[in-house]
């Protein structure tokens, strides 16, 4: 079964670009002009993965991306002429996975794709994997190489939150929401500590894997390449 890709720009020579590219790897692509387009075309197909341009009539990309996030559970590249870092940090806190800056090589943003595409076919599965680290959903346990690690509960759902999703940034206004709910009363500084624990704990167990600080807006977990 082909995976189906959205791509919502209102340039239409970008469109045909990324169609050219993802036909010829065999992905089904869907095209839309403006952010309302995009979002109708979600209601009524099946997406993969969407990529989005910021500025765009009718619904920008940062308001389409928050959006997929409140409804749909796929990744999302934002596409956009904008490399300030203020503006990838408001793409970031709309959610996206991934931002790829205009102009742009295909072929990179392809392997972009691929690997979003791979990440997100993990979160579906009860155990995570990363080299010799083996994250077990249903047990609780972490285990690196033969030794088990049980950690705190928070601790835990901290770690798969972010290891479900290796290199998205989440803030720490989304990670009290997602592990610690909506009626928490603390503030971020809870995160922070939890992050502290999970690094100490595994720094000098493995390397398959670090949490890194995105400055002013949160964490995301890195995975090393073997």
């Amino acid at each position: 079964m082909k995976l189906s890709i959205l791509i919502a720009d209102d340039d239409v020579h970008v469109r045909e670009l990324l169609r050219f590219y993802l036909v010829k790897e065999g992905y089904e692509v869907r095209e839309a002009p403006d952010g309302q387009i995009a979002s109708r075309i979600l209601e009524q197909e099946q997406m993969n993965l969407a990529v989005i341009d910021v500025m765009m009539p009718g619904k920008n990309g940062w308001e389409l991306c928050r959006e997929i996030r409140e409804h749909y559970d796929i990744p999302v590249i934002l596409l956009t002429a904008k490399g300030e870092v203020k503006d990838k940090g408001k793409g970031f806190l709309a959610g996206t996975d991934d931002y790829v800056t205009k102009p742009f090589e295909p072929q990179e943003l392809l392997y972009r794709i691929k690997a979003l595409l791979r990440r997100y076919q993990m979160v579906s599965k009860n155990v995570i994997t990363f080299n010799q680290t083996v994250i077990d959903r249903l047990s609780h346990v972490v285990k690196v190489g033969e030794e088990s690690i049980h950690l705190p509960l928070k601790e835990f759902e901290l770690l798969v939150q972010l290891a479900s999703f290796p290199d998205r940034t989440f803030t720490r206004a989304q990670l009290l929401e997602l592990i610690w709910g909506n009626d928490y009363e603390g503030d971020s500084r809870t995160i922070d500590v939890h992050i502290k624990r999970l690094r100490e704990k595994f720094a000098e167990k493995t390397d398959d894997f670090v949490i890194s600080t995105i400055r002013g807006l949160g964490y995301k977990l890195e995975v090393r390449k073997v």
